[in-house]
């Protein structure tokens, strides 16, 4: 058996957040690139005001997930971070708190293994622009 580990990373431009970009193309190029036939693909956003996690990307749901993310955490009520700080973006590192900083996706067949209608997206929480970099580790068998 041929156990393979493949790293990657690429970065995604995003604006103020939240800010939703479908990344699935990404992982999908790598994990071809990787000789992986079967494991799993681990992702993870750099930086603690970005997450990731799966959605159906499509604007009517991505709407949605922004209005829950807001919710979860408004940008307009006082954090102890910003009497810190004083820059602004409280909410932001909430925000990505509790999305969460990863996902995991099985391969199988040298394709990730993901439903018809769901995609891995990387989200900015951050109170301004962001390039926001992504970490990639492709572990299998080939």
């Amino acid at each position: 058996m041929n156990i393979i580990v493949h790293s990657d990373t690429f970065d995604i431009a995003l604006r103020v957040g939240p800010d939703i970009a479908d990344i699935t193309a990404y992982l999908g190029r790598i994990v071809a690139e990787s000789g992986v036939r079967d494991g799993s693909v681990h992702v993870s956003a750099i930086g603690s005001t970005g997450s990731l996690t799966t959605i159906e990307y499509e604007t009517g749901a991505i709407e949605d997930l922004k209005r829950a993310i807001r919710r979860l955490a408004p940008p307009d009520i006082e954090y102890a971070h910003e009497m810190t700080w004083h820059d602004g973006n409280g909410h932001s590192h909430v925000q990505a708190a509790l999305m969460g900083p990863s996902v995991v996706v099985a391969v199988r067949d040298g394709h990730l293994r993901l439903g018809t209608w769901q995609q891995v997206v990387l989200i900015n929480h951050d109170n301004r622009a962001r390039r926001r970099p992504v970490e990639v580790t492709v572990i299998g068998n080939g």
